[in-house]
């Protein structure tokens, strides 16, 4: 079994798509940037809402960057990186959301996701923002 990779998640107001082409640019690697207007998250947004980013990759051969646009969220100097862990098995997320949401907040429970994980976000009693998520298998 594979162990958790933490990966740092920025959050941006409307600016992801420069900011990681900015990163790119400096940095190197390989970007990936999916809109929020190709993703089930798009129904009911407003059309320019749309255009943002739901989420963005920039990895190279030592590091991967992970954001995305916060949409309603509004991003203030504290809110803007997260840690994204990834599980390597169902049990993994289960244990550690439960460990780092222990004594905090649960912002979003564990379900299952249109993209064919298991997601969920806490913030730990220290005030520390998490998003958890295990791939699932392709079937």
């Amino acid at each position: 079994m594979k162990t958790p990779s933490i990966y740092p998640y920025l959050a941006f107001d409307g600016t992801c798509r420069e900011a990681m082409t900015f990163y790119q640019q400096c940095l190197g690697g390989e970007l990936m940037i999916q809109p929020f207007a190709d993703s089930p998250a798009a129904e009911g947004m407003p059309a320019e809402a749309q255009q943002g980013v739901l989420h963005s990759t920039l990895t190279t051969d030592s590091f991967t960057l992970m954001a995305s646009d916060a949409g309603m969220q509004k991003i203030v100097k504290g809110n803007m990186v997260s840690l994204s862990l990834d599980c390597g098995s169902p049990a993994e997320i289960q244990r550690l959301f439960a460990q780092l949401s222990a004594g905090g907040t649960v912002t979003m429970p564990l379900e299952d996701t249109f993209w064919n994980a298991t997601f969920g976000m806490c913030t730990d009693r220290f005030g520390i923002d998490w998003l958890l998520n295990y791939d699932k298998p392709a079937q």
